[in-house]
């Protein structure tokens, strides 16, 4: 018989973080967090990372995992989540991947292999080589070994354009044969999946920037300058996410405190877009909206419910 997970998503500043451990309260369970700047240690109000008083003292993994140095992938993300969740499995208690981060949830749901996970030297040796060459003339080295993935890539997509390519290089397997591959395995799990959001746009809109100003008045920019402080870099993947971003340019001078608010809350209102974008497409989802605020006991009710029928 197959495993089973709960998982709890939706637009950012949703009141997901609530809704999870009091489930988990109810049913045995341990939160596997599906944020992809939660692992980072050291960024806490920018991600709002759960408390210890949020906890409840409900387990969480997949939180302060890393140095904010470090660059975590979608396949080392689903790798470590992947082991917490057949460790929570293998103790009789229930995993609940908890989060907005919706391709990594995807890809832990869906048992995708990540053979080649990836090889820092050979990346920035194919960095140097797009750069060298150019998108054009790079996209047509990959045109001749995958050419479908090529034809889907835009010559200035360099990101995407040297992954195809260390992939290849890496494994002999193009990215496109491995992406078809990995579709056609059965889930890692069997699931229910519940989505939380607002039934108002402008509902969601507000909660969002009332939820910006909350974290600039509890120490965003004063993060930021520690961080920065501790040799973290604009450079680095943890400081490119929304929030982190446009207060190092606060920070250095570049904007005041109020552009960078409303800086943050714009693009955190286009984030939310993308992801209830990302969360339609998923005809198996159970959706939950609220009204002008959360109600997390309607929401445990229903999703209790769900989980038991």
């Amino acid at each position: 018989m197959m495993k089973k997970v709960l998982v709890i998503t939706g637009p950012t500043a949703t009141g997901k973080t609530v809704v999870g451990v009091a489930l988990a309260l109810r049913l045995g369970g341990e939160i596997i967090s599906a944020d992809s700047m939660q692992v980072y240690r050291g960024m806490d109000v920018g991600t709002a990372k759960v408390t210890a008083e949020e906890a409840r003292g409900v387990p969480h993994h997949l939180v302060d995992v890393a140095a904010p140095t470090e660059d975590w992938s979608v396949s080392r993300w689903t790798e470590a989540a992947a082991a917490a969740g057949e460790d929570i499995l293998s103790r009789g208690r229930v995993p609940i991947v908890v989060g907005g981060t919706n391709l990594y949830i995807d890809s832990l749901l869906s048992g995708r292999d990540f053979s080649a996970s990836g090889d820092g030297a050979l990346r920035q040796e194919l960095e140097a080589e797009y750069d060298a060459l150019g998108g054009e003339a790079f996209r047509a080295g990959l045109a001749r070994v995958d050419p479908e993935r090529a034809a889907k890539l835009h010559p200035a997509d360099r990101k995407r354009l040297v992954r195809a390519m260390e992939v290849y290089r890496l494994t002999g397997e193009t990215i496109t044969s491995h992406d078809a591959r990995t579709r056609a395995l059965p889930p890692r799990w069997a699931s229910l999946r519940v989505a939380l959001s607002f039934a108002s746009r402008e509902a969601l809109y507000a909660r969002i920037d009332r939820r910006v100003e909350q974290m600039a008045a509890a120490g965003l920019f004063e993060e930021v300058r520690a961080l920065l402080d501790a040799g973290v870099g604009p450079e680095h993947t943890s400081m490119q996410a929304i929030g982190y971003k446009e207060a190092v340019d606060c920070v250095n001078g570049k904007c005041s405190r109020a552009e960078a608010v409303a800086a943050i809350q714009l693009q955190s209102r286009r984030y939310a877009k993308r992801q209830l974008t990302w969360l339609r497409r998923d005809a198996g989802l159970h959706w939950i909206l609220w009204g002008p605020e959360p109600e997390p006991a309607r929401a445990e009710r229903e999703i209790l419910a769900l989980w038991n029928s």
